[in-house]
């Protein structure tokens, strides 16, 4: 059974397909238009590609999962009145406006997503059969299934924090004794008074603060964050408290008031102390609600998903300072992951939950996007501009490598969510910090943090203070960790102010390629770290294509390019 997830929000709309409970493709649609953070639509383009991933067309979909997110006025059928008028005239002047499900459930008083949507229009529009079942998903649902799908535990905390889905900040569930339970943030609250409590977008209006964007550049704060002292966490803090059931709470009236607020904290202070004091109020006040969630219902394991969780030194105090065996990020945190959550929560509903837990399974790749395969190489050797090296692919990367050359890496399919992987990466040599300025300038891109290391499943316990708890979430890089003080002089390119760095942790059989060249580099050099940086310029997504990989490569962005079949240079 061929199950379709979409997610068609404002920012990272994307499509995920199902087989049963096999992932076979996944899509955000900026990867396909260029356009970074691509969304407020359905992602036909999204749709379209996963489905050619397995050769597949619409009308071999069995059922669709949607979130409530934003479609065309005229797939809703509540509208009267003086709505209706205008969405008519306007669907007359091919001025139709994309309408929130969210925010119409909320004026309908309803929960019934169904109830106020032409399903039969939508499959005859979309090119879907007419017979398939299409279902509704809960945002926070939807967030929180994943990190329990992909793990094998018997008990767990599921914690979801973003901006805001479905009216709703936070999420608190506890899976015990083959049960989940909905603490908050379940339906009921699309119908209640706005929260106002959104730490997501707290961190959001101080990333505007300090002149960058919102939903795009809050990694950025993270980094800076290190750099400065949070003189302004109290003056943020005394709005905020978390409650005896580890609700986190502010005092503010409205959302504008506030960002009002921490505009007219960060006017004049440093850049860094701004971004220390949101980081500070972000860990400290997640911290504390995770802390009385656990003491409330002491279970063993954490999991973790939504965009907050993009913040990957929250989730290491986490995992370090709240007593579980293991933590795991759903790596596609952001509104990305939904789609598959959406489709989990379809297959719970179809199967039961016996059978949903029997079948779950830890993930080892998201390497989902399309593989180009042999076309890769013959798109790089067939570009007049280019030219490949002789020698095999990997001793040949190698020995640039540790020349100091930057080396991106196209291989398999691209990755799922927002970090590259080791399909769509930049390597470099990490024994130089000088890289990291090189490397931003080349790429046009402003960072304070460092590139993330890459190393071996079996060298990561030398160089990184790990452990068995984090260890999984660090394969997806959604997590720091100290680096062992031995090593830290040794891969200084890898290695933050406060002497951590976010590990992407690998074995082999995911992606031979990018293994073998981890390893012969530690032969080469004797260090058995590399690093990964997405292959990407300044405000453009992780490429995709091959012909955007030339691309790249001809406009002088890395150095060559290691595929399976060869490595690659510009022309002289």
């Amino acid at each position: 059974m061929l199950i379709l997830g979409v997610h068609s929000g404002h920012h990272d709309a994307v499509a995920i397909l199902f087989e049963d409970y096999a992932m076979r493709a996944a899509i955000q649609l900026e990867r396909l238009t260029r356009r970074k953070i691509d969304g407020g639509r359905i992602p036909g383009e999204a749709i379209d590609a996963c489905l050619d991933v397995v050769g597949a067309g619409r009308v071999d979909v069995d059922a669709v999962a949607l979130g409530r997110a934003v479609f065309p006025w005229h797939y809703f059928n509540h509208f009267s009145g003086g709505r209706w008028v205008e969405g008519k005239v306007r669907q007359a002047l091919g001025k139709q406006k994309q309408k929130s499900m969210e925010r119409e459930l909320i004026r309908a008083r309803c929960t019934d997503a169904a109830g106020i949507f032409n399903v039969e229009r939508f499959r005859s529009e979309q090119g879907f059969r007419a017979d398939i079942p299409v279902t509704f998903y809960n945002h926070h649902r939807a967030h929180a299934l994943p990190t329990l799908f992909h793990t094998d535990w018997d008990e767990a905390l599921l914690y979801t924090a973003d901006g805001g889905g479905d009216n709703v900040q936070y999420s608190h569930r506890v899976f015990r004794d083959g049960a989940i339970e909905t603490l908050h943030g379940g339906d009921a609250g699309l119908l209640e008074p706005q929260r106002i409590d959104s730490l997501g977008l707290a961190y959001g209006y101080a990333t505007q603060a300090l002149g960058y964007r919102m939903n795009r550049h809050e990694g950025k704060l993270t980094g800076l964050a290190a750099f400065g002292e949070p003189t302004l966490y109290q003056s943020l803090a005394t709005h905020f408290s978390v409650d005896n059931k580890g609700c986190i709470n502010s005092d503010f009236e409205n959302y504008t008031a506030m960002r009002r607020h921490i505009f007219a904290l960060a006017d004049g202070a440093k850049p860094a102390d701004v971004a220390a004091s949101v980081q500070t109020l972000l860990e400290e006040t997640v911290l504390t609600a995770v802390r009385r969630l656990l003491t409330r219902h002491p279970v063993r394991n954490l999991g973790l998903a939504g965009g907050v969780f993009g913040n990957v030194r929250l989730n290491q105090r986490l995992a370090e300072e709240t007593d579980v065996d293991e933590i795991f990020v759903y790596p596609a945190m952001s509104d990305a992951g939904l789609a598959a959550g959406g489709v989990l929560d379809f297959l719970l509903a179809r199967d039961g939950f016996e059978r949903w837990l029997a079948s779950r399974w830890r993930l080892d790749t998201l390497y989902l996007g399309r593989d180009w395969g042999s076309k890769a190489d013959t798109v790089l050797a067939g570009d007049a501009r280019l030219e490949a090296l002789p020698g095999a692919p990997v001793e040949t990367a190698v020995k640039l490598l540790t020349e100091g050359a930057a080396v991106a890496i196209f291989s398999h399919g691209g990755e799922y969510g927002p970090r590259a992987l080791g399909s769509r990466s930049i390597l470099a040599a990490p024994t130089d910090s000088r890289i990291n300025d090189v490397l931003n300038a080349r790429l046009g891109r402003t960072e304070f943090m460092p590139f993330a290391p890459v190393v071996a499943a079996d060298d990561a316990a030398e160089i990184f203070v790990l452990g068995d708890g984090l260890s999984y979430a660090a394969r997806f890089m959604t997590i720091t960790c100290a680096v062992r003080s031995e090593w830290r002089a040794r891969i200084p390119a890898v290695v933050h102010v406060d002497g951590t760095a976010r590990p992407q942790i690998i074995e082999r059989e995911p992606n031979p390629l990018y293994y073998d060249i981890l390893a012969a580099y530690k032969q080469a050099s004797g260090i058995p770290v590399l690093i990964n940086t997405s292959f990407n310029a300044h405000e453009e997504p992780i490429i995709n294509a091959p012909e955007e990989c030339a691309q790249a490569l001809a406009d002088d962005r890395v150095d060559y390019v290691v595929s399976e079949g060869a490595v690659y240079r510009k022309k002289a």
